[in-house]
């Protein structure tokens, strides 16, 4: 089994101030890995450090083939390239339709071939649903479908691991559980680990997945 991520005795740091000790675990190739904790437990802060962007300086840490205690600044663009990221509000640019959306961030990643872009594009709005939604703006799709956009800006790099951070929290019970079940999905049909930080107890309960607890000032696998 393929490691995509992995832990050990963590220490993680804001400031001064220690907010995680004694972290341990591992997610591996295709993993569909739930985040749980209470505001203020430490789960931005854990994920932040996963792409580089709070420091490490105890215990071991390797994400994607890069060693977080010894990452240099120059090669955290990089390590972030094996990562995507599907946030809570979206971050689409609202003056860009679909399309674009997906091409900014491919020209910003180092894309070039016009054809090999066009072919991922395709590809990735597919996988989510969306292939006849390409030339659609933003404000002309619903939250679920923005999400879904977001989703397939995630995906077209190939990462090996996303990052989903409370992606229903602006979405309704039935489009929430859709959009977790497609994150699901992603892992079987394209071996990418996901991991979910959520306080959907709901779509938790429906759709299983190891689970990670945030709670005083560690993590936990239940």
């Amino acid at each position: 089994m393929s490691t995509v991520l992995k832990y050990e005795n963590v220490e993680i740091y804001h400031d001064e101030n220690l907010i995680l000790k004694n972290v341990n675990f591992q997610i591996n190739k295709g993993d569909f890995v739930y985040l749980l904790g209470k505001s203020g437990s430490g789960k931005t802060s854990l994920i932040k450090s996963i792409y580089a962007d709070i420091p490490l300086n105890k215990g071991k840490a390797e994400v994607c083939g890069y060693n977080l205690l010894t990452i240099k600044k120059k090669e955290i663009p990089y390590l972030r390239r094996k990562i995507g990221i599907v946030f809570q509000d979206f971050q689409l640019l609202p003056d860009r339709d679909v399309y674009d959306n997906l091409l900014f961030v491919m020209k910003a990643t180092g894309w070039e071939n016009h054809n090999k872009i066009d072919e991922r594009i395709k590809e990735v709005l597919k996988s989510v649903g969306l292939s006849d939604k390409y030339n659609k703006m933003p404000y002309e799709l619903s939250g679920g479908e923005q999400q879904r956009v977001c989703i397939a800006r995630a995906l077209v790099n190939h990462p090996e691991l996303i990052i989903a951070d409370e992606p229903t929290g602006n979405l309704d019970p039935q489009t929430s559980l859709e959009i977790v079940q497609l994150l699901k999905q992603l892992t079987q049909t394209s071996d990418t680990a996901i991991l979910l930080a959520t306080h959907d107890i709901l779509v938790y309960q429906k759709i299983k997945g190891t689970t990670l607890v945030c709670e005083n000032q560690t993590i936990t696998q239940i």
